[in-house]
């Protein structure tokens, strides 16, 4: 077996290698920090390589659902998330409600296409939610009378404008050049940004080793809860892309389920208490995690139809 199709076929291994090795071999420095964006930059370039850019503004103009999944996303699921969860926790409720608050995660794409989902769909979803989070953030926080949080839209555009804007258009020059040789190394793409991945997940939880170990039995607990969050994002999504077909359904999951975390923990730690940013880094488990039984969820779906 190539070494690209064994990477891509058992992605889940090297997840789970960053995430243990973020907490038991640290390595952790500004250096690898500042190399988060950059390494996010390059993974969504391969991944706009694989995809056609004009199908992405056709899901685009298709007004009606790109309104629907926006709007389900950004304020009526985390709404009802956070009142559920008010009842028993409330500083697990706010948590919930800042992550599930975030746009779809920029890495998305790179998910949607390891699980061979609809790319272009994943991407518009990715790009509208960016641009009305500016929006719906505040209000949502406005709406259950939270007073701690201010976000400047102008941050949040110049991070879209970065992280996905550029690799769009420098991937669409490249592929308009290369076009034979982007496609000769097709199933390349895949394993090399499986691997960016898991570098990311080591980073990000080298980062918080010390936090996430300070409280064992508070974080299993609050790890658990975190997962069955995830796992209910996960149904929401499946049973919103009724109308589509199985690409669609894997985009629009991974879009309800994977949210931009990155962004959430940077909120967290300006505008919130520990006790949430705790939280936020905490959603890197189920994150990095229930993307491997998703799979095989797919995987056996396709092979019983």
């Amino acid at each position: 077996m190539k070494l690209s199709l064994f990477i891509e076929k058992y992605f889940w291994v090297f997840f789970i290698a960053g995430l243990l090795m973020g907490l038991i071999i640290p390595v952790y420095n500004d250096n690898l920090m500042s190399l988060l964006k950059p390494l996010l930059m390059v993974m969504l370039f391969l991944v706009f390589l694989k995809t056609d850019v004009a199908q992405i503004f056709t899901k685009i103009r298709n007004y009606k659902q790109m309104t629907f999944l926006s709007l389900s996303f950004m304020l009526v699921i985390p709404l009802l998330l956070f009142f559920v969860i008010n009842l028993f926790d409330q500083t697990l409720a706010i948590g919930v409600l800042l992550l599930t608050a975030m746009p779809a995660a920029v890495a998305s794409p790179a998910l949607t296409d390891i699980v061979k989902g609809n790319i272009a769909l994943s991407t518009s979803i990715v790009i509208i939610t960016s641009l009305i989070a500016p929006l719906t953030v505040p209000f949502l926080f406005w709406l259950i009378q939270f007073e701690g949080l201010s976000v400047n839209p102008l941050w949040l555009f110049k991070d879209l404008a970065i992280v996905i804007i550029i690799p769009v258009i420098a991937s669409q020059l490249i592929k308009k050049y290369a076009h034979n040789i982007i496609v000769k190394n097709d199933h390349v793409i895949t394993s090399v940004n499986v691997i960016i991945l898991s570098f990311m997940v080591y980073i990000a939880m080298a980062s918080q080793r010390e936090v996430i170990l300070s409280d064992f039995t508070g974080i299993l607990w609050h790890t658990f809860l975190l997962y069955i969050v995830s796992i209910l994002l996960h149904f929401i999504g499946y049973f919103m892309g009724f109308k589509e077909d199985n690409k669609g359904k894997i985009a629009i999951t991974i879009a309800s389920a994977y949210k931009n975390n990155g962004m959430a923990i940077v909120l967290a730690a300006l505008y919130f208490e520990p006790a949430i940013l705790i939280l936020m880094v905490l959603s890197e488990l189920p994150w990095n995690t229930l993307l491997i039984p998703y799979r095989k969820f797919i995987q056996y779906q396709q092979r019983e139809e």
